[in-house]
């Protein structure tokens, strides 16, 4: 079982405080879902544990061990799906597999998903969003690493996509930990076992759609 913990993340762009104090700590098995308005800082602190930004000020702990997140990339430790694709628009499904995939086992475990089967022979720019979004979560999904982190799997993609990636996410959660940030907040909550939100520049553990309201994150309950 592998622990990841933040102690105190802080960030700042000039004199604007994005990030004063957040913290959590997760473990594999477990998926961690993070909350917050646009602008709250969500992404920013992904891109921080991942080591592509730098932060203000970073704690982070493997194992009970203090680690920079820039050594947790070449240890291959962690894995980050961006929000926007970053996949070649005129590269084909099938080419781009065993980019990531050595094995023939890894890239059948790929080739023969029950979605992608359909879709090998197109070009990254002829999926629609859903599908394009469910290649991305099963690529960086199966990586060998510990900790994964998702910003926005769910944005504007169809229903049967959304279930999809979450059965994907579940299934992967047995192995690894899963850090998600998404506004489709009952999507997230349906597969996650402890939540954090992001307010004003400090982070709160939540557990309900109720606390997400008292929080100001909702306006109502539907």
């Amino acid at each position: 079982m592998a622990t990841l913990q933040l102690y105190k993340a802080k960030k700042s762009f000039g004199k604007k405080e994005v990030l004063k104090e957040v913290s959590f700590k997760i473990k594999t098995g477990e998926i961690l879902g993070i909350f917050g308005r646009n602008g709250c800082g969500k992404s920013t602190l992904l891109k921080m544990i991942f080591g592509t930004l730098k932060a203000s000020e970073i704690d982070l702990h493997l194992d009970g061990i203090s680690v920079n997140p820039l050594k947790l990339i070449p240890e291959k430790k962690i894995a980050y799906l961006p929000q926007h694709s970053f996949l070649p628009l005129n590269s084909k499904v099938m080419d781009i597999i065993p980019i990531y995939f050595s094995t023939q086992e890894k890239q059948d475990r790929i080739f023969y998903d029950s979605q992608i089967a359909l879709i090998t022979s197109k070009k990254v720019s002829e999926l629609s969003i859903g599908q394009l979004r469910y290649f991305q979560v099963l690529l960086i999904g199966n990586l060998e690493r510990d900790f994964l982190l998702f910003d926005e799997p769910f944005s504007m993609i169809d229903p049967l996509y959304k279930v999809k990636i979450s059965e994907l996410l579940v299934q992967l959660q047995q192995h690894k930990a899963i850090i998600i940030t998404d506004h489709y907040y009952k999507d997230v909550l349906n597969i996650t076992n402890k939540n954090i939100i992001l307010k004003d520049g400090f982070s709160h553990k939540i557990n309900s759609k109720e606390e997400l309201k008292k929080m100001g994150y909702l306006s109502k309950i539907p």
